[in-house]
């Protein structure tokens, strides 16, 4: 085999030395066989060493970039290269995009001269015959090229002739793509002649790029993947801890280990209420920049009817891309989706890039992710949105489990009520005074039926609201207070001493009667919990101040300034203040405490319905 290969060799430059010859013969210059052949030795062995030594040294600086690099910037890197390796005077890429059929423009170097259009048609463009037929493109004089439309950029920058060459950069999933797209190197020379060599040195440094994007994509989906690994680690130690699962922790451990994959400065969860014809917020990050507990009304928002109704139409358009997986607003400013409302915050926050992930149970869309940046961000892959969906179904468990934790914590006093009411009802029978007792053993019968539905309605909150209704604030205190002191008699903390003040009814409220008992009864136990052990004074008030009804619990005992603070927040020690200061959001009340002189106050507040 090396004989042939060899013999074929001395052929090819046997021919070689004779076009040499010929060619030189045409210009005056008469050198012998032996004369050129000496002449291409010393070429070989003095010029083009130093010739290929410089192609890979380029080479090696195209492969040397750093894959922490956007792959625009890669590529913009590239178009360097190439121009300052073939003495051009600009270069621009432009990327293949299969569902819109045009090229997208992707960059250029010198970036400034980057006045093109942001995309062209595939048909019947150099750009796009560069990618359909995979081969490079010669355009000796731009003004004589018919599929050459814009003449009159490039004669303002004094440019006159092209070379396009192919840019291919394969699929990392089964999901993806190739990308295919064109480097267009621009000269100044009218008429130029494109030899062979630096026609095959643009391909071959084209070709490098793939090599240093592939990488990048390795090393992302190796990122991708130590992402996941951490998001589920962090909410199973969270779900393992005894306190139980709080979902604003979840957020404020799982959010920054997002932030390498989108410049996050804002996220939060909503879940779809049972009519879904409105969706509440859960939960956000950063917390104090989010209304939690805030209802929104699906079909006064574009953004949130397209997310939950999955109503279309899909596809990528000029200011959104709209898929059921994903909705990703590029120009929040222009979205048609977006309320005047979200677009004057988001443009306060210096927000350029939304993305919503609706999230489902069943088939239907029952939560969703917002992710808000600053950054504009041109879109996602597949793999990004699936840790996007990984963290929204994580949330979704560790909301069932918190809610499922609150439920458990709520059980208590109802629980303790009924049974000190059966034990009452049980001595009360067994004496034999029926008759003589008859109201209090109905009062008894009457408490006992209203806890253990009560203690039902709360384990169905794990599937629905209920129903909203009117009531009175005042007449769920007292109720609340009646629970509350027979609840301390069942503890034997007889050194608690109640007193009921001021007590306006009625104090009509809109609400879901269970959220109402619920925070009353946690803001009851934790004053009667905070007495100190020798005992001290339980008061209750309510009243009406500026169109708002007040509930008020006071308790003997004081607390810190810097403990005032977080308990408001909902972080105080347990889940009583914390599933308390969530309901009242979700009521659209506010809470106010006082401490001071060996007393501490509580009051929650809700809008008066006239």
């Amino acid at each position: 085999m090396d004989i042939p290969q060899k013999m074929i060799h001395n052929q090819l430059n046997h021919r070689l030395v004779h076009s040499i010859v010929a060619q030189l013969k045409e210009k005056g210059c008469d050198l012998s066989q032996e004369e050129a052949a000496m002449v291409i030795d010393l070429i070989k062995d003095q010029v083009l060493y130093h010739y290929i030594d410089q192609i890979i040294h380029q080479a090696d600086t195209i492969l040397d970039l750093n894959p922490s690099l956007t792959e625009r910037e890669i590529l913009e890197a590239l178009a360097q290269n190439v121009v300052e390796f073939l003495g051009a005077e600009a270069a621009s890429i432009r990327i293949y995009n299969p569902s819109r059929k045009e090229m997208v423009s992707f960059g250029a170097y010198p970036a400034e001269g980057e006045d093109r259009e942001t995309s062209i048609p595939f048909e019947d463009t150099i750009a796009g015959d560069v990618v359909k037929f995979k081969r490079s493109y010669f355009i000796p004089s731009i003004l004589q090229e018919e599929k050459y439309k814009n003449k009159e950029k490039v004669q303002k920058y004094g440019i006159h002739s092209m070379l396009a060459v192919p840019i291919s950069i394969p699929r990392f999933s089964l999901k993806d793509v190739d990308t295919e797209g064109c480097l267009q190197i621009y000269f100044k020379e009218d008429h130029k002649v494109f030899t062979p060599l630096e026609t095959r040195i643009a391909e071959t440094l084209a070709k490098r790029v793939s090599y240093v994007i592939a990488r990048k994509r390795i090393m992302d989906l190796q990122k991708l993947s130590v992402t996941k690994d951490k998001i589920v680690e962090q909410i199973f130690l969270k779900l393992g801890k005894r306190g139980g699962i709080k979902v604003k922790e979840v957020f404020n451990l799982v959010i920054p280990e997002l932030a390498d994959i989108m410049k996050i400065q804002r996220c939060s969860l909503f879940s779809v209420l049972e009519d879904r014809q409105q969706v509440i917020l859960e939960a956000g990050f950063p917390e104090a920049q989010h209304g939690i507990g805030k209802v929104f009304e699906v079909k006064e928002s574009p953004y949130i009817r397209t997310l939950v109704d999955q109503t279309g139409p899909f596809g990528e358009f000029e200011n959104e891309k709209i898929f059921p997986n994903y909705v990703h607003i590029l120009n929040p400013q222009k979205s048609s989706l977006l309320p005047p409302d979200l677009k004057r915050f988001l443009e306060n926050q210096q927000i350029h890039s939304v993305l919503y992930i609706p999230l489902r149970v069943d088939g239907k869309v029952q939560y969703f992710l917002t992710f808000d940046a600053q950054a504009q961000h041109p879109g996602f892959t597949d793999e990004e949105i699936e840790i996007f969906a990984l963290f929204g179904k994580e949330l979704m468990k560790g909301l069932k489990l918190e809610k499922m934790d609150d439920i458990l914590h709520d059980f208590k006093n109802p629980a303790i009520a009924v049974a000190g009411f059966a034990k009452r009802l049980q001595k009360m029978l067994s004496d034999g005074e029926y008759l003589v007792k008859k109201e209090k053993i109905d009062q008894a019968l009457d408490i006992i039926l209203k806890e253990t539905s009560r203690i039902q309605e709360l384990a169905l909150t794990l599937h629905s609201e209920g129903r909203e209704e009117i009531i009175d604030l005042t007449e769920k205190l007292m109720r609340r207070v009646a629970i509350n002191e027979e609840t301390l008699a069942e503890l034997r903390r007889g050194n608690i001493h109640l007193e009921k003040r001021e007590l306006t009814s009625p104090l009509r409220i809109r609400c879901y009667p269970l959220h109402i008992e619920r925070v009353l009864d946690n803001l009851l136990n934790n004053a009667s919990n905070a007495i100190p052990e020798g005992g001290g004074v339980l008061t209750v008030r309510s009243y009406e101040e500026g169109g708002w009804a007040v509930a008020e619990i006071s308790n003997t005992g004081q607390i810190s300034e810097e403990d005032k603070e977080r308990y408001l927040s909902g972080e105080g020690r347990g889940r009583g203040l914390h599933i308390t200061t969530r309901l009242v959001k979700r009521m659209g009340g506010r809470m106010e405490m006082e401490s001071g002189e060996g007393q501490t106050t509580f009051r929650v507040m809700f809008p008066l319905v006239q």
